[in-house]
């Protein structure tokens, strides 16, 4: 019976070895990128049906633009809710209502999540080459055919971490107006001043207390 070198086997072995490690590191990517998120959100709870979070004290925050840049949608509570809101100074600082982002993509979505990705999929191609090379050193029948079989396994394994390149962009939510970063922080510091000057308008009026009618006193 014909012999396998135990370079074939070493080979194949790394090469499965490396496919584990690519998979490995884009979980791990994907449990980071999911904590990240959840900490940018504050905690809330996205409702997919409605298409709106609620926070920790049950006020909805409903999508307000799309930003077509970073390829996310933008969701901001009523600042007349969020202002006297009791948690509002662990919440935000802001006197526009509280802001949340999501992604509109999948994973991978964000540049940081795509560069991880990139990493898995640099590891994997790693653990194709390696016993595709090893079939160039003169190898018999017997072993030109397990490694050819393995380096197919290895990269149909691989397939999910490719996968993503051939996705196509989702679309731009049709409902929503297409808004960038800083038409986004510019409508914020306009919706601010307009609640400062209401609040310190309403301010004013309580102060100088009720009109009096000229001819008549107040009484």
């Amino acid at each position: 019976m014909e012999t396998v070198n135990p370079d074939v086997w070493f080979a194949l072995g790394y090469g499965g070895f490396l496919l584990l490690v690519a998979h490995v590191l884009d979980i791990l990517a994907r449990r980071t990128a999911a904590a990240t998120t959840s900490a940018r959100s504050g905690g809330f709870e996205y409702h997919e049906g409605h298409d709106a979070w609620t926070c920790s004290e049950d006020q909805w925050l409903w999508p307000i633009s799309f930003d077509p840049e970073n390829r996310v949608t933008r969701y901001r509570a009523s600042p007349t809710v969020c202002n006297p809101c009791p948690v509002k100074d662990d919440c935000t600082p802001s006197h526009a209502g509280r802001e949340v982002v999501r992604n509109i993509d999948s994973w991978p979505s964000s540049e940081a999540e795509r560069f991880h990705r990139g990493i898995a999929c640099a590891v994997v191609v790693l653990g194709v080459i390696w016993p595709i090379a090893v079939m160039f050193q003169g190898r018999t029948g017997l072993e030109l055919l397990i490694l050819g079989v393995v380096s197919a396994i290895i990269a149909a394994g691989s397939w999910p971490l490719w996968s993503h390149l051939r996705r196509a962009p989702a679309r731009f939510p049709d409902h929503l107006t297409a808004l960038g970063l800083e038409d986004n922080e510019d409508q914020r510091a306009a919706i601010s001043a307009n609640e400062l000057a209401r609040r310190s308008g309403y301010g004013s009026i309580r102060k100088t207390g009720p009109r009096t009618v000229p001819g008549k006193e107040a009484r």
